[in-house]
């Protein structure tokens, strides 16, 4: 099948269902660094004299976040990138090699797009890995954990770092979980926290802001972008966490790739009704949450909703 776009006699490398065309290698380059722009423009993701720091996991959509946002803001001086890696700890029994590999590979990107890397581990932190606490046999899957001590290690390592934006490589895919997740649990209040990214009424002066330029790019255009751009990657079986599958997100990864098989653009469709809805949430999550003010954690003094922070919790359960 050759490519859709008017006068290009290329193959396609892509059906997009949702939108009925088919793309060679170069328009589908074309067409995710079009969304990127304008979800950046959006949202005011990148302003003036910004310092951004760029989750790299060595994984193909960070890669791809990377070069993206060096080619698209090649010829602003006044910004500076630089990339940050997490060392879980994932490579025990059965796992060997899964973050060794990865993070060879944010190294290999990392020099090839010519920003320095920055990466931190788990068991320098926190004195323990994720292997670790898998093996304690928690009722939780160890991605609960991990997802709130990457997230501790992020944004604590780029205020030490100056950034002024803290970029993840989250897709459209990510996005349509994260609400699908919280609409099936009730929970108003982390709805009411999850934001596009960048600038904004939401954006809180305790933490570096988030923002998430492919937020609206399906994670296989994604991953075709990368092979697209000859980026350096990870063999599929490198490029997925051992632990993912026990996590509710795997669950509703599936539910919703079933879906959008069945009706193209549910993910679209999701991402979007969230979006119109979100401006009333706020309210929703007040009544649940009076105090919207932030405290200290007694321990670390890191921002948190209660005495103590989730990451300082977790560190205490595996003492």
């Amino acid at each position: 099948m050759k490519c859709s776009k008017r006068g290009c006699q290329k193959p396609a490398v892509v059906y997009q269902k949702y939108s009925g065309l088919h793309l060679c290698e170069e328009h589908l380059v074309e067409d995710v660094e079009r969304r990127a722009k304008k979800e950046m423009r959006k949202r005011l993701m990148v302003e003036r004299g910004d310092r951004i720091a760029v989750a790299l996991s060595g994984g193909k959509d960070s890669s791809a976040l990377l070069h993206l946002l060096k080619k698209i803001f090649k010829s602003r001086s006044d910004l500076k990138f630089f990339a940050v890696a997490v060392d879980e700890g994932i490579g025990g029994k059965g796992f060997e090699g899964f973050r060794a590999a990865t993070l060879r590979n944010a190294e290999a990107v990392a020099k090839r797009e010519g920003v320095p890397l920055y990466t931190f581990s788990f068991e320098q932190e926190f004195g323990f890995s994720v292997d670790e606490v898998a093996a304690r046999g928690f009722e939780q899957a160890p991605c609960t954990f991990c997802g709130v001590l990457r997230r501790r290690i992020l944004e604590t390592k780029a205020r030490e770092l100056e950034a002024t934006k803290v970029a993840t490589a989250h897709n459209l895919d990510d996005e349509a979980q994260t609400v699908l997740i919280n609409f099936v649990r009730g929970d108003w209040v982390r709805l009411a926290r999850l934001e596009g990214g960048g600038g904004g009424k939401r954006r809180r002066a305790e933490f570096v802001p988030r923002i998430k330029p492919l937020r609206s790019v399906p994670e296989k255009e994604v991953a075709l972008y990368a092979l697209a751009v000859g980026l350096p990657l990870v063999s599929l079986v490198s490029a997925h966490c051992p632990y993912a599958a026990r996590s509710f997100r795997h669950t509703a990864k599936k539910m919703l790739n079933e879906f959008e098989r069945r009706h193209p653009g549910t993910k679209f469709s999701l991402v979007r009704g969230y979006e119109r809805l979100s401006e009333f949430l706020p309210t929703a999550a007040a009544e649940q949450q009076p105090s919207k003010r932030l405290l200290r954690c007694v321990r670390c003094g890191e921002a948190s909703a209660s005495r103590i922070c989730k990451a300082c919790e977790i560190v205490e359960r595996m003492k």
